[in-house]
Formats: structure tokens, C-alpha cells, sequence
């Protein structure tokens, strides 16, 4: 088993910034991609980005070249860096894992809003 949890939502302004990030305890050996989905009221959750133990990332295209994201294999951490952020980018955001057995875990999530 291994278990998540997030950290940093909560309400940004618009062109503002935020930072999650995500811990891992428990089977930590066994994870080899950790990342982040979100899903928006009334939408299917969706990739935001994933990186891999190799360090191999992975970002949608609403993504990418506003949100970083950075792990850390000695701690198992994850983060990530939302830049410029639009009130489309609302949404909860769960940190993911994905073992080598191709195991899934999902954190409890966390609000994002973009709103002035």
C-alpha cells in the first residue's frame, strides 16, 4: 500500500501562482510514476502532468510551459509549480502513483480556484 498527501490549494487570482505538493509513505519502493490529475465540476478527471522515477515527464497541453513539475526520489515527493494560472485551471487537484506493478493510488485531493 502506499499513501498520499497533498498539500498547497486553496484560492489564487487570476496570472497568480500556486504550489502543490505531494507526499508518499508506506511501499514507497514500488512507485515509479507520481503525478498529478484534476477534475473540474462537471468534467472527468484529467492528466495535469506525471513524472517518472527517471525523471521522464509528462504534461497535457494546458499544461505546458505554465506548470512545472519536480520530484524528489529520496524523499518521495512531488510538486507542482502553476503559474499564470486561469480560472479554467479550477479544479480539485489529486496527486497520483503508479507502481511498477501498475498499481494506482490517488491522495484525498485538493481545491484549486482561480477567481478574482
Amino acid at each position: 500500500q502506499v499513501q498520499l498527501v497533498e498539500s498547497g490549494g486553496g484560492l489564487v487570482q487570476p496570472g497568480g501562482s500556486l504550489t502543490l505538493s505531494c507526499a508518499a509513505s508506506g511501499n514507497i519502493a514500488r512507485i515509479n510514476t507520481m503525478g498529478w490529475y484534476r477534475q473540474a465540476p462537471g468534467k472527468e478527471r484529467e492528466l495535469v502532468v506525471d513524472i517518472t522515477r527517471g525523471g521522464i515527464t509528462n504534461y497535457a497541453d494546458s499544461a505546458k510551459g505554465r506548470f512545472t513539475i519536480s520530484r524528489d526520489n529520496a524523499k518521495m515527493t512531488v510538486s507542482l509549480q502553476m503559474n499564470s494560472l486561469k480560472p479554467e485551471d479550477t479544479a480539485v487537484y489529486y496527486c497520483y502513483t503508479k507502481t511498477w506493478l501498475t498499481e494506482v493510488y490517488w491522495g484525498q485531493g485538493t481545491q484549486v480556484t482561480v477567481s478574482s
